[in-house]
C-alpha cells in the first residue's frame, strides 16, 4: 500500500502520522517540492499511490484520470475547495477531512489578531523600532459588537471566546436560522468587528456592502479570501472605511497582491491552523481516515 502526502508540512511537528501507518505497512511518499503542488506535480506524484494525504493541490477531473490507482484521499484540514467531490465520486475515490483539528487554533488566532490590532500592537512595534515613541490609545474587547459572518466549530468557538471577554455577539450564518440573529446588513450596519469563518467560494462582502458598513470597522478573516471583494477592500482601507484587516487565507497563495501596500492590513501566510497540537491532531485523524478506506483499520 503506497501512500502520497501533499501536504508540505507533514511531519515537522510530529511523527506519530507517519508511524501509524507504517505500523500497517504502509510505504509514504512526501512532498518533494515544500511547498502547495500544481496540478502536473500532483499528477506525477500520484503515480502508483493508493491514498493520498492532502493539502491545497488541486484535485478535479483531470488529476482523478491520470491516477487510476487513487483509492482514497484524506485532507488535512477542513476546507474542501480543492477537491471536486463530484469527480472523485464518479471514479470511485473516497474522501475524508478532519473537521475537529483546527477549532481551537484558529478560534486563538482570530483572537490573537483581534487583540494585536486593538492595543495597537503592531504598529506601535514598527514605532520603537523606528526610534518613535508614541503612545496609541487602544480599545477593549468590552466596548465592541461583533459580527460572526458563518458560525460553525470554528466561528461559534471563536465567538465563545469574544463573548467571555465581554462583547457584544451577532451572528449571521446562511445556512444555520438557529444560530443567525440578524441579516448580513442589520449585522453590518452594527458591528465594530467583522470576523469572517464561513465555508464555501461565494463572495458575501461584495462592493456594495461595505458602504453598509460602519466607519473605521475591523475586519478580520480565517477562512476564504475569495469572501471579500479584494479591489473594494483595499479601496475601503485606503479611505479609512476598514480602519484595520487581518487575513490568513488569502486570494492566491503565495500573496503579493495590492493589499502588501496597505499599512493597516496585516497579511499572515495561513498559519491559523500551524499549532504543534493543530498540526499533530490534523495529521493523526486523517491518517486514521486513510486507513479506515484504504483497509478498514
Amino acid at each position: 500500500m503506497r501512500v502520497a502526502v501533499g501536504a508540505s508540512s507533514f511531519g515537522s511537528g510530529s511523527a506519530e502520522a507517519e508511524c501509524l501507518l507504517q505500523e500497517h505497512g504502509v510505504e509514504i511518499v512526501k512532498n518533494p517540492y515544500g511547498r502547495r503542488l500544481t496540478q502536473e506535480e500532483t499528477i506525477t506524484h500520484l503515480q502508483g499511490m493508493d491514498g493520498l494525504l492532502a493539502g491545497l493541490e488541486p484535485l478535479n477531473e483531470a488529476v482523478f484520470s491520470a491516477c487510476p490507482s487513487l483509492k482514497a484521499i484524506a485532507r488535512i484540514g477542513i476546507g474542501m475547495d480543492n477537491v471536486d467531490l463530484e469527480a472523485a465520486a464518479r471514479h470511485g475515490i473516497r474522501v475524508s477531512n478532519t473537521p475537529e483539528g483546527p477549532t481551537d487554533a484558529v478560534a486563538e488566532m482570530t483572537m490573537a489578531a483581534l487583540l494585536a490590532i486593538l492595543h495597537n500592537i503592531v504598529w506601535s512595534n514598527e514605532d520603537v523600532h523606528r526610534g518613535v515613541w508614541k503612545k496609541r490609545l487602544g480599545r477593549s474587547i468590552r466596548e465592541l459588537s461583533i459580527l460572526m459572518i458563518g458560525y460553525g466549530r470554528i466561528g461559534r468557538k471563536t465567538g465563545d471566546l469574544f463573548r467571555q471577554m465581554g462583547a457584544r455577539i451577532l451572528v449571521y450564518d446562511k445556512y444555520d436560522r438557529e444560530a443567525t440573529s440578524c441579516t448580513l446588513e442589520e449585522g453590518l450596519s452594527e458591528a465594530d468587528v467583522i470576523s469572517l469563518h464561513a465555508s464555501g467560494a461565494e463572495k458575501i462582502l461584495s462592493a456594495p456592502l461595505f458602504s453598509r458598513m460602519k466607519d473605521g470597522v475591523i475586519l478580520l478573516n480565517s477562512a476564504r479570501g475569495a469572501l471579500i471583494d479584494e479591489n473594494a477592500l483595499h479601496e475601503a482601507l485606503q479611505q479609512g472605511k476598514v480602519s484595520a484587516f487581518w487575513g490568513d487565507a488569502l486570494w492566491q497563495e503565495p500573496y503579493s497582491g495590492s493589499l502588501t501596500g496597505c499599512d493597516r492590513a496585516i497579511l499572515t501566510p495561513h498559519i491559523s491552523t500551524y499549532t504543534r497540537l493543530c498540526r499533530e491532531t490534523m495529521e493523526l485523524q486523517a491518517a486514521r481516515n486513510l486507513l479506515e478506506d484504504l483497509i478498514h483499520v
